[in-house]
């Protein structure tokens, strides 16, 4: 599998981080300077209905091109194959300890205990332009999936928001690679339209926004490459 960026189209490359003007849906201007991402459960189903699950993970750096190739730790015989894999962790694997995800990132890909533990999904990160001040002004945003939850009340409620991704039949044979496209646009754009006057920052502890952040990437986020 490989993986690929875009926006609505517009390759991103490493040199267009932090330099890129992009516009998302809402009319906003923004640059990118970090996207990181889990992905799990990535699983290959025959025709009979016989999945096939290579039960590991990947963490994608865009910006610094690590992990962008990945080979699924499960052996399949050549054929066609309907192909998925899950957006984050559910909440079987959320549970699990992974030495190599508890020092990603700095140590900091760990979610702390007080927003439900477990580990990030997504870290996109930039700035926008805020229009409304005077002068205009850069802001920086973090737009940080996780499992949603809300401590307010007592035990916290928690609420997975992984999501499945279905990239269609495949054919599957020697040397087969599958390109993974992330339309990073998406996350801005459907069913909810992003406001990041509103939405910039301290993303992890809001339930309501866990649940858009779902949604958005549930709605064509990714897709398979021809």
């Amino acid at each position: 599998m490989s993986f690929t960026h875009n926006w609505d189209g517009v390759p991103i490359e490493n040199a267009d981080y932090e330099t890129t003007t992009y516009i998302n849906e809402r009319g906003e201007s923004l640059t990118l300077s970090k996207l990181v991402y889990l992905i799990s459960d990535i699983t290959f189903t025959d025709a009979q209905g016989t999945s096939f699950s290579a039960g590991d993970y990947n963490l994608v750096d865009a910006r610094e091109g690590v992990n962008l190739s990945f080979t699924p730790d499960v052996v399949i015989e050549e054929g066609t194959y309907n192909v998925s894999f899950t957006f984050g962790f559910d909440d079987e694997d959320n549970a699990g300890d992974y030495p190599d995800l508890n020092t990603a990132d700095g140590g900091v890909w760990i979610v702390p205990m007080m927003l439900g533990g477990g580990y990030h999904y997504m870290k996109l990160e930039g700035k926008y332009l805020d229009t409304q001040s005077v002068p205009e002004e850069e802001v920086g945003f973090a737009y940080h999936a996780i499992r949603a939850n809300d401590n307010s009340t007592s035990p916290i409620t928690l609420q997975d928001t992984s999501f499945t991704v279905d990239l269609g039949d495949v054919v599957i044979g020697e040397g087969t690679n599958i390109e993974v496209q992330m339309n990073v646009a998406e996350w801005f754009k459907n069913p909810h339209t992003w406001n990041l006057y509103e939405l910039f920052s301290m993303l992890m502890p809001n339930f309501n926004a866990q649940i858009l952040m779902s949604e958005n990437g549930a709605n064509g986020v990714f897709s398979r490459g021809n």
